[in-house]
């Protein structure tokens, strides 16, 4: 079984929401989710199943960084037979054309990282959203009324870094923002033929600085979190 998640076999939904930070699947399944059971607090990563209007949904965090959702993911889609996981995250923007609280799907994911390569022989610098709930993402926008922007995304292993300059990867795939995750996810889910996407809301733009205060960030993310959870009714 799972070595860094604690749950029983059939503990975790088929769809699991998949948030960096612990506390946020806290938050979650605390607001969101009814008949919930925390099935997994292993090094403090909470993962808990409930129903979300009579569906059984799972929420989870990824921790930061390749390494991190490389392993929860790949142990979720081959220990728990999870199909889809979504992960919802934040993300910084290259380009003020994006604002604070726009919400991006992720088409593709560009990366420096040689995770793909020498975890799964992939090659290349860039790998495409797996499966359907990319376009379930879509749809469920457009039945509620909600402005996201399809995009490919960098996904860096590096948070600071001496080079203030957009990095190449980014500019040869017209990345507008970046984040730490979607890289690995993509890649994990195209080896094991599962479905996995990436929601993420700007909240930081680099080049002015601007960023979404602590205080905003529970509000601020709840759009993004709702849009996850009624895609995960179609899947």
């Amino acid at each position: 079984m799972s070595v860094h998640i604690a749950a029983k076999k059939g503990e975790i939904a088929k769809t699991v929401l998949q948030p960096g930070d612990p506390l946020r699947a806290k938050f979650i399944a605390d607001n969101y989710l009814s008949e919930v059971k925390l099935v997994s607090k292993t090094r403090n990563v909470y993962y808990y199943t409930g129903l979300y209007k009579g569906k059984e949904i799972s929420v989870g965090a990824s921790g930061m960084g390749i390494p991190s959702i490389g392993i929860y993911s790949y142990e979720l889609y081959s220990e728990f037979d999870v199909e889809t996981i979504i992960r919802i995250g934040t993300c910084g923007a290259y380009t003020d054309d994006l604002k604070l609280f726009d919400v991006l799907n992720v088409e593709n994911a560009a990366s420096e990282s040689t995770y793909a390569k020498f975890a799964w022989g992939i090659e290349g610098e860039i790998i495409g959203n797996q499966g359907k709930s990319f376009q379930k993402i879509n749809e469920t926008a457009r039945e509620f009324s909600l402005n996201i922007k399809p995009v490919n995304i960098h996904t860096s292993d590096i948070f600071y870094r001496k080079d203030p300059a957009i990095p190449a990867v980014a500019k040869k795939y017209n990345c507008p923002a970046v984040e730490m995750e979607a890289f690995a996810l993509f890649a994990n889910a195209k080896y094991l033929g599962k479905n996995a996407s990436t929601i993420l809301t700007v909240s930081d733009i680099i080049p002015t600085r601007e960023q979404i205060s602590a205080d905003q960030r529970e509000t601020a993310l709840r759009k993004m979190m709702e849009l996850a959870l009624e895609t995960g009714l179609k899947l």
